[in-house]
């Protein structure tokens, strides 16, 4: 079949309701414009009337010029009051997105029970709402909450909360598994009653993963007629998360033959999946379906014979088709084909048969056992590849830095860095101070650098994020540290890792300067690249 889906993100909005996530403005935007490359077509970003962090948002959002429809969330006017003076509903409206998503009461316990009204009253609060946003020009899509419960518990009430949405004019009627307790029989029985009376509206799906069937549950409502489905990448969400989307995807793709996203945004799901990874700060599972490091990975024994053979013996589909790749874990096969293809998409000539290209292939393989990842850092990997490929000219020397932090009573801790490299024959020695030690070691960084590479003055480090490797060591474990750089036009993502945070972000400091140098030259015609090598820092 060749039915198309709609697919709804809810990552800024539903996933960071997660325990342990917290995502701030900027976050959220490079996560929207990841999502938007992937094609999804629609990204909810959070609820501009409850926080001016949702408002900024919205606000900036617009400047990104983003295919998929950006959406508000919201809930229904309050009972007993004026539709047009609620400050929810007007504050969808004013955040400029394209659509609203309009939470309600579909289970008449919720009614009751918590917003302590009529059933009547509760139909009337729908109906106007929705209207209202509809006359304001906005796309609805109502988000029946507790749905299936509701329906279990009184059918009719149930089915009478989205007759009346639809005849409000809601574009999309969202069957909720709110609680995450349904099992997929039911989930198909009754989105099968719904789709059998709904005339003018397009249904849609949202579960949460409490008894682990919410990728299970959506691909039951999508085979009962559901054509929207929410949920979150990595399965992020409330309690134990929503509808894994990194799940849904493609097995709605690749076993239902269902019309989601192009073959080449497929490609970009593992990659994608991972950066959000990487900015939220969580680590992933390895054994997350279709993008885990594991997924398509093999150990001894037949298994390792029989894929050498034919990948199909032991992978359920061809792990390219996700972007992912196979792993052979007691071989040096694992990952070629992948770095082979990430080079040439740098523009980058490496031939599998050359020996430098094994070293490096070795090298990378080494590098993301000791803890490196460079899904969300390809600034470092083209660094590694073009100095394999002998692009790179030696830029300068490390020979030292040193840190001092002080702090005394009643003043604030002073960081200050002292760097001692070789440029071009000579000794430079420099100190600068910084409201952190990574921020003083940037300082003078760049302090040394600057006089002989004045461009480096228009970079500057927009984000900075550590990742504990291995919490079991406490203090001695090791740490990964990502930086993202920003110049006037491009940001760009380097990575370091060390048992030392602060060697951690000299290396990724060191990368930051050694790319922001390999754009300029690049752009300006020359033949040789400058190079600092992480070998001649000896990480």
């Amino acid at each position: 079949m060749s039915k198309a889906l709609s697919i709804f993100d809810t990552t800024l909005r539903d996933g960071t309701q997660g325990e342990g996530i917290s995502l701030s403005v900027d976050d959220k935007l490079k996560i929207a414009r990841k999502l938007d490359q992937l094609g999804v077509h629609y990204i909810e970003g959070g609820i501009p009337g409850s926080n001016n962090k949702d408002i900024e948002f919205f606000n900036r959002v617009k400047e990104l010029g983003l295919s998929a429809k950006i959406t508000a969330f919201g809930s229904t006017r309050r009972k007993d009051s004026n539709t047009e003076l609620d400050s929810n509903l007007n504050s969808l409206i004013q955040s400029g997105a394209q659509a609203a998503t309009l939470v309600g009461k579909s289970w008449d316990f919720h009614v009751h029970t918590a917003l302590q009204t009529s059933l009547e009253e509760n139909l009337a609060m729908i109906y106007d709402s929705i209207a209202y946003l509809k006359r304001k020009g906005l796309e609805v899509i109502f988000d029946a909450e507790h749905f299936f419960d509701g329906y279990k518990n009184n059918p009719e009430y149930a089915l009478a909360v989205m007759r009346k949405a639809e005849e409000a004019g809601a574009d999309w009627l969202t069957m909720c598994d709110t609680n995450g307790g349904s099992l997929p029989h039911e989930v198909h029985d009754i989105v099968t009653v719904l789709a059998g009376q709904v005339t003018t509206s397009r249904i849609g799906i949202h579960t949460h993963n409490d008894c682990e069937l919410a990728v299970a549950n959506s691909i039951s409502a999508v085979r009962a007629g559901a054509e929207q489905i929410q949920g979150t990448m990595n399965g992020y969400g409330e309690r134990c998360g929503n509808a894994n989307l990194c799940s849904v995807i493609p097995s709605l793709q690749l076993k239902l033959g269902y019309n989601i996203l192009e073959a080449d945004q497929l490609k970009q799901l593992t990659s994608t999946a991972r950066y959000i990874s990487e900015i939220a700060n969580v680590n992933m599972p390895i054994n997350q379906p279709y993008v885990g490091s594991s997924a398509f990975a093999h150990k001894g024994g037949i298994h390792v014979s029989a894929i050498l053979r034919d990948s199909r013996t032991y992978e359920h589909i061809a792990p390219e088709t996700v972007g992912n790749q196979q792993r052979i874990l007691v071989s040096e096969l694992a990952g070629q084909s992948n770095i082979l293809s990430k080079a040439q998409g740098m523009g980058i000539e490496l031939r599998s048969d050359n020996d430098s290209t094994r070293e490096v292939m070795s090298k990378i393989k080494d590098m993301e056992h000791e803890g490196y990842q460079f899904e969300g850092a390809d600034a470092s990997l083209e660094l590694l590849l073009r100095q394999a490929n002998g692009e790179l000219k030696e830029l300068f020397t490390f020979e030292s830095f040193k840190m001092l932090v002080e702090k005394s009573a009643d003043k604030p801790v002073v960081s200050e860095a002292f760097v001692k490299l070789n440029i071009d024959g000579a000794s430079v020695y420099t100190a600068a101070e910084g409201n952190g030690p990574v921020n003083a070691l940037d300082n003078a960084l760049r302090k040394a650098l600057i006089s002989y590479y004045p461009g480096l003055q228009n970079i500057h480090l927009s984000d900075y994020k550590v990742r504990v490797l291995d919490d079991k060591e406490a203090t001695a474990s090791k740490v990964r540290v990502l930086i993202e750089s920003k110049d006037a036009a491009n940001s760009w993502n380097t990575v370091g890792v060390s048992g030392n945070v602060i060697e951690a972000s000299w290396e990724a400091l060191v990368d930051s300067l050694r790319y922001a140098l390999l754009r300029q030259t690049k752009r300006e015609g020359y033949e040789e690249i400058p190079s600092a090598g992480r070998g001649l820092i000896n990480h």
